[in-house]
Protein backbone atom coordinates (compact mmCIF):
# COMPACT_ATOMS: atom_id res chain seq x y z
CA UNK A 1 0.00 0.00 0.00
CA UNK A 2 1.20 3.34 -1.16
CA UNK A 3 1.78 6.75 1.70
CA UNK A 4 -0.97 8.28 0.48
CA UNK A 5 -4.35 7.67 -0.47
CA UNK A 6 -5.60 7.54 -3.81
CA UNK A 7 -9.08 7.24 -5.56
CA UNK A 8 -9.06 3.39 -6.37
CA UNK A 9 -9.11 3.27 -2.13
CA UNK A 10 -12.80 4.52 -2.45
CA UNK A 11 -13.96 1.99 -5.24
CA UNK A 12 -15.26 -0.36 -2.83
CA UNK A 13 -12.56 -3.19 -4.07
CA UNK A 14 -9.33 -5.11 -3.08
CA UNK A 15 -7.89 -1.76 -2.26
CA UNK A 16 -10.58 -0.34 0.03
CA UNK A 17 -10.41 -3.76 1.91
CA UNK A 18 -6.46 -3.46 1.78
CA UNK A 19 -7.04 -0.03 3.32
CA UNK A 20 -9.75 -0.92 6.09
CA UNK A 21 -7.80 -3.49 7.25
CA UNK A 22 -4.42 -1.78 7.88
CA UNK A 23 -5.83 1.34 9.00
CA UNK A 24 -9.33 0.96 10.95
CA UNK A 25 -10.66 -2.02 11.48
CA UNK A 26 -7.63 -3.08 14.10
CA UNK A 27 -7.56 0.63 15.78
CA UNK A 28 -11.62 0.27 16.22
CA UNK A 29 -11.82 -3.46 17.05
CA UNK A 30 -13.72 -4.43 14.49
CA UNK A 31 -14.05 -8.50 14.31
CA UNK A 32 -14.44 -10.42 11.34
CA UNK A 33 -16.70 -10.54 9.28
CA UNK A 34 -16.98 -7.04 8.65
CA UNK A 35 -20.70 -5.89 6.65
CA UNK A 36 -22.16 -3.35 5.92
CA UNK A 37 -24.17 -2.91 9.53
CA UNK A 38 -23.12 -3.31 12.78
CA UNK A 39 -25.28 -5.50 14.87
CA UNK A 40 -25.70 -4.44 18.57
CA UNK A 41 -27.47 -6.38 21.55
CA UNK A 42 -28.22 -4.75 24.87
CA UNK A 43 -31.04 -4.78 27.47
CA UNK A 44 -32.73 -7.83 25.42
CA UNK A 45 -33.25 -5.90 22.10
CA UNK A 46 -31.11 -6.81 19.06
CA UNK A 47 -30.47 -3.22 16.87
CA UNK A 48 -28.56 -3.12 13.95
CA UNK A 49 -26.81 0.32 12.95
CA UNK A 50 -24.99 1.57 9.65
CA UNK A 51 -24.10 4.53 8.19
CA UNK A 52 -22.66 5.77 5.15
CA UNK A 53 -21.26 9.01 2.84
CA UNK A 54 -22.31 9.77 0.04
CA UNK A 55 -20.37 11.85 -2.79
CA UNK A 56 -22.10 10.99 -6.27
CA UNK A 57 -21.01 13.27 -9.27
CA UNK A 58 -23.20 14.55 -10.21
CA UNK A 59 -25.38 15.63 -7.73
CA UNK A 60 -28.48 15.15 -10.10
CA UNK A 61 -28.95 11.74 -12.36
CA UNK A 62 -31.74 9.86 -14.16
CA UNK A 63 -33.60 7.65 -11.45
CA UNK A 64 -32.52 10.25 -8.82
CA UNK A 65 -29.82 12.34 -6.93
CA UNK A 66 -27.57 12.41 -3.97
CA UNK A 67 -30.45 12.74 -1.55
CA UNK A 68 -32.78 9.97 -2.51
CA UNK A 69 -29.42 7.61 -2.82
CA UNK A 70 -28.48 8.69 0.87
CA UNK A 71 -31.80 7.40 1.97
CA UNK A 72 -31.87 3.73 -0.46
CA UNK A 73 -28.48 3.16 0.52
CA UNK A 74 -28.93 2.64 4.16
CA UNK A 75 -32.48 1.68 4.33
CA UNK A 76 -31.14 -1.29 1.91
CA UNK A 77 -27.95 -1.82 4.13
CA UNK A 78 -29.89 -2.37 7.33
CA UNK A 79 -32.79 -4.64 4.83
CA UNK A 80 -30.17 -6.81 3.70
CA UNK A 81 -29.24 -7.20 7.31
CA UNK A 82 -32.71 -8.79 7.81
CA UNK A 83 -33.23 -5.57 10.08
CA UNK A 84 -36.44 -3.66 9.92
CA UNK A 85 -35.30 -0.22 9.07
CA UNK A 86 -36.72 2.63 11.59
CA UNK A 87 -34.68 5.82 12.09
CA UNK A 88 -32.14 7.73 9.63
CA UNK A 89 -29.79 10.44 10.82
CA UNK A 90 -28.89 13.09 8.23
CA UNK A 91 -25.44 15.37 8.16
CA UNK A 92 -24.91 17.59 5.65
CA UNK A 93 -21.31 19.43 4.38
CA UNK A 94 -22.13 22.37 2.46
CA UNK A 95 -20.25 24.58 -0.33
CA UNK A 96 -20.82 28.26 0.61
CA UNK A 97 -22.27 29.52 -2.43
CA UNK A 98 -24.46 26.09 -3.40
CA UNK A 99 -27.55 27.23 -5.04
CA UNK A 100 -30.76 27.04 -2.01
CA UNK A 101 -33.25 25.52 -4.62
CA UNK A 102 -31.10 22.48 -5.19
CA UNK A 103 -31.28 21.71 -1.74
CA UNK A 104 -34.21 22.30 -1.41
CA UNK A 105 -35.64 19.51 -4.16
CA UNK A 106 -32.76 16.90 -3.06
CA UNK A 107 -33.88 17.55 0.90
CA UNK A 108 -37.46 16.96 -0.39
CA UNK A 109 -36.35 13.92 -2.18
CA UNK A 110 -34.99 12.83 1.48
CA UNK A 111 -38.15 13.01 2.79
CA UNK A 112 -40.06 11.36 -0.14
CA UNK A 113 -38.28 8.41 0.09
CA UNK A 114 -38.20 7.82 3.69
CA UNK A 115 -41.69 8.17 3.55
CA UNK A 116 -41.70 5.93 1.16
CA UNK A 117 -39.76 3.11 2.92
CA UNK A 118 -41.22 3.52 6.23
CA UNK A 119 -38.37 5.63 7.99
CA UNK A 120 -38.10 8.60 10.00
CA UNK A 121 -35.55 11.04 9.45
CA UNK A 122 -35.03 12.16 13.35
CA UNK A 123 -31.63 14.12 13.47
CA UNK A 124 -28.76 15.73 11.71
CA UNK A 125 -25.93 18.00 11.75
CA UNK A 126 -25.05 20.84 8.59
CA UNK A 127 -21.94 22.22 8.16
CA UNK A 128 -21.04 25.29 5.56
CA UNK A 129 -17.35 25.50 4.21
CA UNK A 130 -15.55 27.64 1.83
CA UNK A 131 -16.35 27.99 -1.54
CA UNK A 132 -13.69 25.76 -3.09
CA UNK A 133 -13.21 23.44 -0.17
CA UNK A 134 -16.26 20.97 -0.92
CA UNK A 135 -17.13 19.76 -4.01
CA UNK A 136 -21.18 21.22 -3.51
CA UNK A 137 -22.37 18.99 -1.60
CA UNK A 138 -21.65 15.96 0.74
CA UNK A 139 -24.16 13.99 2.60
CA UNK A 140 -23.84 11.06 5.57
CA UNK A 141 -26.62 9.12 6.86
CA UNK A 142 -26.42 6.86 10.02
CA UNK A 143 -29.73 4.39 10.24
CA UNK A 144 -30.98 2.22 13.00
CA UNK A 145 -33.33 -1.29 12.32
CA UNK A 146 -34.63 -3.69 14.75
CA UNK A 147 -33.59 -7.41 14.35
CA UNK A 148 -35.16 -10.37 15.12
CA UNK A 149 -32.88 -12.60 16.40
CA UNK A 150 -33.81 -15.94 14.22
CA UNK A 151 -32.01 -13.75 11.52
CA UNK A 152 -29.00 -12.54 12.92
CA UNK A 153 -27.00 -15.00 10.69
CA UNK A 154 -27.52 -13.27 7.75
CA UNK A 155 -25.54 -10.59 7.47
CA UNK A 156 -22.47 -12.99 8.31
CA UNK A 157 -23.14 -15.77 5.91
CA UNK A 158 -22.54 -18.39 8.81
CA UNK A 159 -25.14 -20.93 7.31
CA UNK A 160 -24.50 -20.63 3.86
CA UNK A 161 -23.09 -24.20 2.37
CA UNK A 162 -22.43 -26.05 -1.01
CA UNK A 163 -25.43 -26.39 -2.89
CA UNK A 164 -26.97 -23.22 -2.11
CA UNK A 165 -28.15 -21.18 -4.91
CA UNK A 166 -27.24 -17.46 -5.81
CA UNK A 167 -30.50 -14.83 -6.43
CA UNK A 168 -30.23 -11.40 -8.09
CA UNK A 169 -33.09 -9.48 -8.48
CA UNK A 170 -33.19 -7.50 -11.45
CA UNK A 171 -30.48 -5.86 -14.04
CA UNK A 172 -26.58 -5.31 -13.49
CA UNK A 173 -25.10 -1.71 -14.09
CA UNK A 174 -27.63 0.67 -14.76
CA UNK A 175 -26.98 3.28 -11.56
CA UNK A 176 -23.17 3.50 -12.81
CA UNK A 177 -24.12 4.19 -16.53
CA UNK A 178 -26.73 6.64 -15.53
CA UNK A 179 -24.60 8.37 -13.49
CA UNK A 180 -21.71 8.28 -16.00
CA UNK A 181 -24.15 9.67 -18.82
CA UNK A 182 -25.53 12.59 -16.66
CA UNK A 183 -21.56 13.10 -15.61
CA UNK A 184 -20.33 13.49 -18.97
CA UNK A 185 -23.33 14.93 -20.69
CA UNK A 186 -23.73 11.78 -22.64
CA UNK A 187 -26.72 11.40 -24.95
CA UNK A 188 -27.83 7.75 -24.96
CA UNK A 189 -29.95 6.85 -28.01
CA UNK A 190 -31.83 4.30 -25.19
CA UNK A 191 -31.98 6.30 -21.96
CA UNK A 192 -30.65 4.37 -19.20
CA UNK A 193 -32.35 5.06 -15.70
CA UNK A 194 -30.73 4.41 -11.93
CA UNK A 195 -32.13 2.04 -10.25
CA UNK A 196 -31.77 3.99 -7.68
CA UNK A 197 -34.52 2.16 -4.53
CA UNK A 198 -34.95 1.25 -1.10
CA UNK A 199 -35.33 -2.61 -1.20
CA UNK A 200 -36.34 -2.96 2.30
CA UNK A 201 -40.29 -4.24 1.89
CA UNK A 202 -39.07 -6.49 -1.38
CA UNK A 203 -36.80 -7.88 1.48
CA UNK A 204 -39.19 -8.52 4.34
CA UNK A 205 -41.26 -10.36 1.60
CA UNK A 206 -38.98 -12.88 0.79
CA UNK A 207 -38.19 -13.07 4.85
CA UNK A 208 -41.50 -13.51 5.84
CA UNK A 209 -41.93 -16.28 3.40
CA UNK A 210 -38.70 -18.31 3.19
CA UNK A 211 -36.77 -19.85 6.03
CA UNK A 212 -34.13 -20.72 3.64
CA UNK A 213 -32.73 -17.85 3.24
CA UNK A 214 -28.74 -18.24 3.87
CA UNK A 215 -27.23 -14.75 2.87
CA UNK A 216 -27.85 -11.00 1.32
CA UNK A 217 -26.30 -7.66 0.36
CA UNK A 218 -26.56 -5.10 -1.57
CA UNK A 219 -24.84 -4.45 -4.56
CA UNK A 220 -23.25 -1.47 -4.96
CA UNK A 221 -19.66 0.28 -5.41
CA UNK A 222 -17.65 -2.84 -7.13
CA UNK A 223 -20.68 -4.20 -8.28
CA UNK A 224 -21.57 -7.91 -8.68
CA UNK A 225 -18.17 -9.20 -8.54
CA UNK A 226 -16.83 -7.67 -5.38
CA UNK A 227 -20.03 -9.05 -3.27
CA UNK A 228 -19.34 -12.26 -4.84
CA UNK A 229 -15.78 -12.17 -4.00
CA UNK A 230 -16.83 -11.13 -0.23
CA UNK A 231 -19.12 -13.87 0.26
CA UNK A 232 -16.73 -16.28 -1.05
CA UNK A 233 -14.04 -15.13 1.27
CA UNK A 234 -16.73 -15.02 4.04
CA UNK A 235 -17.79 -18.43 3.76
CA UNK A 236 -14.33 -20.27 2.80
CA UNK A 237 -16.17 -21.60 -0.06
CA UNK A 238 -15.74 -21.16 -3.88
CA UNK A 239 -18.83 -19.55 -6.62
CA UNK A 240 -20.13 -20.53 -9.89
CA UNK A 241 -21.77 -17.67 -11.78
CA UNK A 242 -23.39 -18.40 -15.15
CA UNK A 243 -22.94 -15.47 -17.34
CA UNK A 244 -26.18 -16.07 -19.51
CA UNK A 245 -28.73 -16.04 -16.07
CA UNK A 246 -27.24 -12.72 -15.19
CA UNK A 247 -29.58 -10.17 -16.45
CA UNK A 248 -27.93 -6.42 -18.12
CA UNK A 249 -29.96 -4.66 -20.01
CA UNK A 250 -29.17 -4.18 -23.65
CA UNK A 251 -28.71 -0.69 -23.68
CA UNK A 252 -26.24 -1.02 -20.96
CA UNK A 253 -24.39 -3.96 -22.50
CA UNK A 254 -23.99 -2.22 -25.48
CA UNK A 255 -22.53 0.89 -23.70
CA UNK A 256 -19.69 -1.19 -21.65
CA UNK A 257 -19.18 -2.61 -24.77
CA UNK A 258 -18.44 0.18 -26.29
CA UNK A 259 -16.99 1.99 -23.53
CA UNK A 260 -14.55 -0.83 -22.11
CA UNK A 261 -16.48 -1.20 -19.08
CA UNK A 262 -17.70 -4.81 -17.57
CA UNK A 263 -21.30 -4.73 -16.36
CA UNK A 264 -19.94 -7.27 -13.37
CA UNK A 265 -17.54 -4.48 -11.92
CA UNK A 266 -20.26 -1.62 -12.16
CA UNK A 267 -22.08 0.16 -9.87
CA UNK A 268 -26.01 -0.46 -8.83
CA UNK A 269 -28.31 1.40 -6.08
CA UNK A 270 -31.43 -0.84 -6.60
CA UNK A 271 -29.66 -4.59 -6.60
CA UNK A 272 -29.43 -7.48 -3.91
CA UNK A 273 -27.75 -10.73 -3.85
CA UNK A 274 -29.92 -13.88 -2.29
CA UNK A 275 -28.21 -16.65 -0.98
CA UNK A 276 -31.42 -19.40 -0.65
CA UNK A 277 -30.80 -22.83 0.48
CA UNK A 278 -31.71 -25.57 -2.48
CA UNK A 279 -34.78 -26.75 -3.37
CA UNK A 280 -35.80 -23.14 -2.08
CA UNK A 281 -35.04 -21.38 -5.15
CA UNK A 282 -37.68 -21.11 -7.37
CA UNK A 283 -40.05 -20.01 -3.96
CA UNK A 284 -38.18 -17.21 -3.79
CA UNK A 285 -38.04 -16.41 -7.72
CA UNK A 286 -41.27 -16.25 -7.40
CA UNK A 287 -41.86 -13.98 -4.39
CA UNK A 288 -39.28 -12.02 -5.90
CA UNK A 289 -40.94 -11.23 -9.35
CA UNK A 290 -44.29 -10.70 -7.77
CA UNK A 291 -42.89 -7.88 -6.95
CA UNK A 292 -41.71 -4.13 -9.40
CA UNK A 293 -38.87 -3.97 -7.71
CA UNK A 294 -37.94 -7.98 -8.08
CA UNK A 295 -39.80 -8.50 -11.48
CA UNK A 296 -36.31 -9.59 -13.51
CA UNK A 297 -34.86 -11.91 -11.24
CA UNK A 298 -33.08 -14.70 -11.62
CA UNK A 299 -30.84 -17.46 -10.40
CA UNK A 300 -27.32 -16.76 -11.24
CA UNK A 301 -25.48 -19.54 -9.47
CA UNK A 302 -24.43 -21.93 -6.29
CA UNK A 303 -22.11 -22.05 -3.91
CA UNK A 304 -19.61 -25.31 -4.40
CA UNK A 305 -17.33 -26.99 -2.19
CA UNK A 306 -13.75 -24.67 -3.69
CA UNK A 307 -11.66 -24.12 -0.70
CA UNK A 308 -9.78 -21.67 -2.99
CA UNK A 309 -12.98 -19.10 -2.86
CA UNK A 310 -12.33 -18.73 -6.30
CA UNK A 311 -15.86 -16.71 -8.05
CA UNK A 312 -15.96 -18.72 -11.37
CA UNK A 313 -17.79 -17.53 -14.46
CA UNK A 314 -19.49 -19.80 -17.13
CA UNK A 315 -19.26 -17.30 -20.25
CA UNK A 316 -21.96 -17.30 -22.48
CA UNK A 317 -19.24 -18.41 -25.03
CA UNK A 318 -18.88 -21.86 -23.49
CA UNK A 319 -15.56 -20.96 -21.23
CA UNK A 320 -14.37 -20.16 -17.76
CA UNK A 321 -12.73 -17.11 -16.19
CA UNK A 322 -12.01 -16.21 -12.72
CA UNK A 323 -13.85 -13.43 -11.57
CA UNK A 324 -11.53 -11.56 -9.23
CA UNK A 325 -11.86 -9.02 -6.98
CA UNK A 326 -11.64 -5.22 -8.63
CA UNK A 327 -8.51 -3.04 -8.01
CA UNK A 328 -8.82 0.08 -9.03
CA UNK A 329 -12.07 1.92 -9.75
CA UNK A 330 -13.56 2.12 -13.36
CA UNK A 331 -16.15 5.09 -12.11
CA UNK A 332 -15.16 6.99 -9.08
CA UNK A 333 -17.45 8.89 -7.06
CA UNK A 334 -20.88 6.91 -8.28
CA UNK A 335 -22.41 6.78 -4.78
Amino acid sequence: MKDFISLNQGSGGKLTHELIDRVFAGRFGMAEPLTDSAILKESGFTRVFTTDSYVVDPLFFPGGNIGKLAICGTVNDLAVSGADPRYIAASFIIEEGFPLHELVLITESMADEALKAGVKIVTGDTKVVHKGKCDKLFITTSGIGILNPDLEHISTGKRVKPGDKLIINGPVGNHAIAVLGARNNLNFSTPVTSDCASLNYLISKVLQNSGEIRFMRDITRGGLTTVLNELAKMIGFGIIINEVYVPVDDPVKGLCEMLGFDPFYLANEGKVLIVVGAGEETRVLNILRSDPLGLYSEIIGEIVPDKKELVVLNTSVGGKRILDMPVGDQLPRIC
